[in-house]
């Protein structure tokens, strides 16, 4: 931009920002940079990268600068650009959501892969599984639950931007009471144990919503009570789990009178869904 002021080139602001993030522990510093500084400036990560002689005008470097002082703090980029992707939809998101993560769209895959066509999301937050679902199955219809007031603002405001308001029931309860005719029930609740809870990022302990995250000593307090309400009204649950948790909630599922019963691994091998069916 001739004759405009700028606060350098885009490779010193990336070479800056990529080194005060790595001092402070972000595990993924140039990553973050190159992300926050093309949702500073509006250029894409691929022309940051061919055009690191560029100019950074002066206004999108002091955006970029605060972006890059509040990821120094260890909040999430996801909080910070205030949007996360999903499958196919992108979600808006904020501290009262969990951010969702790619193992999750495990239970959309198996929501599809079911043909289901009236399914519960159990504790949707920012509507994640829910709202991916209604996206690409057309004849599915949707009801997604949460106990958080806060989270069932932000879910229903995605459903509204998403032009999705009318394919999701959201109500705040973990299951309604008078449910009914459904074929599956998919749940990504609290499963972080106590003890597991001052090993984990900062970006998780700091941010976000603890009671999204933490489910007693062995993680699976929110799920064990869970499980047989949702027997009570569906012939099918599959449940996002944490690493070493499938063995213990199969057999609730057993108990709870799921007779076949079967996990699921995410991209790192990790059994993370748990699926019952009656």
């Amino acid at each position: 931009m001739t004759g405009a002021a700028t606060a350098g080139s885009v490779r010193d602001a990336l070479g800056g920002a990529t080194d005060a993030l790595a001092a402070a522990g972000v595990g993924t510093p140039r990553l973050d940079a190159e992300v926050l500084l093309a949702a500073a400036t509006g250029r894409s990560r691929a022309r940051l990268v061919t055009g690191s002689e560029e100019g950074v005008p002066a206004v999108d470097g002091r955006r970029f600068a605060e972006m890059v002082r509040r990821r120094l703090r260890r909040e999430p980029v996801a909080y910070i650009l205030g949007r996360k992707g999903f499958r196919k939809i992108e979600l808006a998101v904020d501290r009262r959501v969990l951010i969702p993560r790619p193992e999750t769209e495990l239970l959309v895959e198996l929501a599809l892969e079911t043909g289901a066509q009236r399914v519960l999301d159990m504790g949707t937050g920012s509507g994640a599984i829910a709202l991916a679902v209604a996206d690409e199955a057309s004849a599915c219809e949707l009801i997604a639950t949460d106990t958080s007031a806060a989270a069932l603002a932000v879910a229903r405001a995605n459903a509204k931007r998403l032009r999705l308001a009318d394919r999701v029931e959201f109500v705040e309860a973990m299951l309604p009471p008078d449910v009914d005719g459904l074929d599956l029930i998919v749940a990504n609740l609290p499963y972080v144990a106590e003890p597991e809870w001052g090993g984990l990022e900062p970006e998780v302990t700091r941010w976000e919503p603890r009671e999204a995250l933490l489910a007693g000593p062995d993680g699976l307090d929110v799920i064990r009570a869970a499980i047989p309400a949702a027997a009570a009204v569906a012939p099918s649950l599959a449940l996002e789990v944490g690493a070493g948790q499938a063995p213990a909630v199969s057999e609730l599922l057993f108990e709870a009178g799921f007779a076949k019963v079967e996990t699921r691994p995410d991209l790192a091998g990790v059994s993370r869904v748990v699926w019952g069916t009656r």
